[in-house]
């Protein structure tokens, strides 16, 4: 641990660059403790060095947003749902981060900074809903100015607090090291415990594509419902020919005037999201509004392209 303070101290600036470059491209490192620390060094060792670090924060800001961004801009939808799949908090990566564009625009881009989960997936949706990469720029770098000053000014109020920590965790020795480590193991299993809770919450049986598909066939015909926000349809526009869409969020706060009354009737529910979550929370509002027969569609509707059947536009 007293080697791992002294690298801090000696290479704060790499460090700070390092670790935000990190966090920005999606690592599952503590980018904001870090920064709050260099920031208490840099007032007990050289208050210069703070603008140092400023800079490297907006740079790595800077470099891993844009990565992502322009990845979003090439690909899409299709790096979206990649994405989502690989994130630590899927679930809601993408609602959040829709959310937060559609209300606030390029301002987005700062809020999302301080809303975890939402940090790594915010710029290459901005990339695929068509951003200018002048209007990126600009919000990135005020985006990471003020996150970058926010936490450094935080260590450089409480420097004296963070000294004492740091003469504390240079005397523990290796049992600090020890509790570290076991603290960031115990983040990262309560994380993909309340994943596998959620997604155990939104068990239900799912409608396969052939099961739509021969429903589509027979009178009445279902009612299909697309529950992607406005977002969503912006990066994907396709949607399954009849769909009628109706955002998750308007089901679930009973906004919705729904075109049909019977609990008896078939209602198809589909959306972009992995493990069709968005479907099955709403699948779950009209349930409980008395639509017995509401289903999500089983691998939404990626798997009704992937299927070869014919999309519709919005």
């Amino acid at each position: 641990m007293e080697a791992l303070i002294t690298l801090m101290i000696d290479h704060a600036i790499a460090v700070v660059f390092a670790v935000t470059f990190a966090a920005r491209v999606g690592l599952p490192v503590p980018a904001a403790p870090v920064l709050v620390v260099a920031g208490g060094i840099a007032a007990i060792a050289e208050p210069v060095l703070l603008f140092a670090m400023v800079g490297a924060a907006l740079v790595a800001n800077v470099l891993g947003d844009a990565i992502w961004f322009y990845t979003g801009r090439i690909y899409g939808y299709h790096f979206m749902r990649l994405l989502c799949k690989i994130s630590i908090s899927p679930d809601s990566c993408v609602r959040r981060s829709e959310s937060l564009i559609t209300r606030w625009g390029g301002l987005s881009l700062v809020a999302a900074k301080f809303v975890p989960g939402v940090s790594v997936v915010a710029p290459p949706m901005a990339g695929a809903l068509g951003m200018s990469s002048w209007r990126f720029l600009a919000f990135e770098i005020l985006a990471a100015l003020l996150w970058a000053g926010v936490f450094l000014a935080l260590g450089w109020l409480f420097r004296e607090q963070i000294q004492a920590v740091l003469d504390a965790l240079a005397n523990a020795g290796g049992v600090a090291t020890a509790a570290l480590v076991v603290v960031v193991a115990a983040m990262l299993v309560r994380r993909w415990w309340r994943r596998r809770a959620f997604l155990r919450t939104t068990s239900m049986p799912r409608a396969t594509i052939g099961e739509l598909v021969t429903l589509m066939t027979r009178e009445p015909p279902p009612i299909v419902i697309d529950v992607r926000g406005e977002a969503g349809i912006q990066v994907d526009p396709r949607r399954i020919p009849g769909a009628l869409p109706i955002p998750l969020k308007a089901l679930q706060q009973r906004r919705a005037e729904l075109p049909f009354e019977s609990g008896e009737q078939e209602i198809i529910l589909y959306c972009s999201c992995p493990n069709e979550v968005s479907a099955a929370l709403a699948a779950q509002a009209l349930v409980a509004r008395g639509f017995k027969r509401a289903r999500p569609l089983a691998g939404g509707l990626e798997a009704w392209v992937e299927a070869g059947h014919p999309t519709a536009a919005h």
